[in-house]
């Protein structure tokens, strides 16, 4: 019942300070505020792509403070869509899962969903004119023990057909999983993923932090553009292939690192090259 993803939400005590990379190098244009008192923050506002960049400060106790008491600015949830809020709810019921209501949309935790580590918002589907240097979001990254068993849970509980789901795994980085696609023919997705081998930078993480919420990507048709910039700024990224071992193409993916975009890690791929892993790579068009 999730239909695409449409933003990502942080946490920060000093937004403007967190949205400074997300301005300086996506382009992120500031689009106002608004309280949520649902979760005890106000909520601040960046176009980008077609979706949202939301970074919550805290006011008063509540789900926004104690998260970044507990782990510093950082991303907060993935935000998806659905043709009908009151509809899903409805689903979710059925399904013995009490969301939290924030004003026109739902916020769902691992406690309420039983879906180990993850928390998005779900609202109404309202497709935006793209504005700055991505096109898209499309995955958030959910860092989990045993990936089939979660898998199975968020098919049950978020109403998806697992027939379009893909296997997803990684020697490089270390990891194995699946991609919870929510139409076999768009990338729009949650990445359920266990990590593999010790030692990695994800394991660490997941060590140190327990099941949670890892990273987000996003489409870009300016890839070499975001490059530059990060490149010539002097902070820090990763770049696929690695420097010096570009080829004719040039990278294909970027790695933002959570210093770089106020505590969180964003990757960024060329357009349709994340069909390479996502069951489709006969649709990678790449120039």
């Amino acid at each position: 019942m999730l239909q695409a993803m449409d933003r990502v939400v942080m946490v920060a005590s000093k937004p403007a300070a967190a949205a400074a990379g997300w301005e300086q190098f996506l382009d992120a244009m500031p689009a106002g505020n608004s309280r949520r008192p649902a979760l005890g923050a106000m909520a601040h506002y960046w176009r980008l792509g077609d979706g949202w960049l939301e970074i919550l400060e805290p006011e008063g106790d509540g789900i926004v403070s104690r998260a970044l008491a507990a782990r510093g600015p950082h991303l907060f949830a993935g935000g998806f869509t659905t043709r009908d809020v009151h509809a899903f709810a409805e689903h979710l019921e059925t399904r013995g899962v009490e969301p939290l209501w924030d004003e026109e949309r739902l916020v769902l935790d691992s406690a309420a969903t039983g879906i180990q580590g993850l928390r998005i918002v779900v609202g109404p589907h309202a497709p935006e004119r793209p504005v700055g240097l991505i096109d898209t979001f499309y995955e958030v990254t959910d860092l989990v023990d045993d990936a089939a068993a979660e898998s199975a849970r968020a098919a049950e509980v978020l109403g998806l057909d697992r027939s379009a789901f893909q296997p997803i795994e990684s020697e490089q980085y270390g990891y194995r999983g699946e991609l919870t696609l929510f139409d076999p023919d768009r990338l729009d997705r949650l990445e359920l993923i266990t990590p593999t081998r010790e030692g990695t930078t994800m394991e660490r993480f997941h060590r140190r932090v327990g099941s949670g919420l890892y990273m987000a990507f996003a489409e870009t048709g300016r890839l070499d553009e975001i490059e530059r910039r990060v490149r010539e700024a002097g902070v820090g990224h990763t770049a696929e292939p690695a420097p010096g071992q570009r080829d004719a193409l040039g990278i294909h993916t970027l790695f933002l690192h959570p210093e770089t975009l106020g505590g969180m890690m964003l990757g960024l791929s060329r357009l349709s090259y994340a069909w390479t892993w996502s069951g489709q790579p006969e649709r990678v068009n790449l120039p």
